[in-house]
């Protein structure tokens, strides 16, 4: 599993022209889904997400985290974070957890954010999006498990 977080000052969502998801500032979280990844993976992906010190404290240091600030959290699931760049000029998807497994996970997932966090929005899993963000520093971290 992999989520990219970018530290955000605003981030949207839109499908279709009609926007589906939004937040102040927060974290925008683009989580690509490997085979092999199951609840306990996502989980712990939620904990660390939470829990990860991107924010500034009273003393300009990264020690606060998305829960700390009472910041927002957008996930949008993006399945190409699961490609495999390293031979040739295209990207190979073998590693991409199948999507119906996929999509379940992703919920999952959803779920387990909006019962321990809020405001948290999300994009549609599959759908064709256009992700619009004003990235903050610019900070961004790729986590893995």
């Amino acid at each position: 599993m992999k989520a990219l977080l970018q530290r955000v000052s605003q981030a949207q969502v839109t499908v279709d022209a009609t926007c589906i998801g939004e937040i102040g500032r927060g974290l925008l979280v683009l989580l690509g889904l490997d085979k092999g990844d199951d609840r306990s993976t996502s989980d712990r992906m939620v904990e660390k997400l939470l829990a990860y010190r991107v924010f500034a404290d009273a003393d300009g240091r990264m020690n606060s985290s998305v829960v700390d600030v009472g910041g927002g959290v957008l996930l949008v699931s993006q399945f190409t974070l699961s490609a495999d760049t390293r031979k040739g000029l295209r990207p190979s998807f073998s590693s991409a957890m199948p999507p119906q497994d996929a999509a379940a996970l992703y919920d999952y997932t959803l779920a387990r954010l909006q019962a321990r966090h809020s405001p948290v929005a999300a994009g549609v899993f599959g759908a064709d999006m256009q992700v619009s963000l004003v990235n903050d520093g610019p900070v961004t971290f790729l986590l893995e498990l």
